[in-house]
């Protein structure tokens, strides 16, 4: 005689969260969120006289900054890619 659950019979996983009511899932919004960092990157780098992060961070953030600019519409993920590295340039060349 064959047993269908390996140790006898086990509630199924709806019964082991009955009790609790089902919590609605976190979505994020990957578009929002990126705006938000990538408009907070160019504030700083406008706000700076000279470069406000370490060379290493400033290479992470030149690979970075193009990728989660593809997150928004092309015209203005375009136009940010644009400002930022407007504005690295003008802080590259202050130094």
């Amino acid at each position: 005689m064959s047993n269908p659950h390996l140790f006898g019979n086990t509630p199924s996983q709806d019964d082991l969260f009955a009790d609790e009511p089902p919590q609605p899932r976190k979505v994020m919004d990957f578009q929002a969120e990126a705006r938000k960092r990538l408009l907070k990157l160019i504030a700083s780098a406008r706000a700076a006289d000279r470069l406000p992060w370490s060379e290493r961070e400033l290479q992470k953030l030149q690979i970075l900054f193009p990728q989660m600019a593809e997150w928004l519409p092309d015209d203005e993920a375009d136009q940010l890619r644009f400002e930022f590295a407007q504005e690295i340039e003008r802080l590259k060349n202050a130094a």
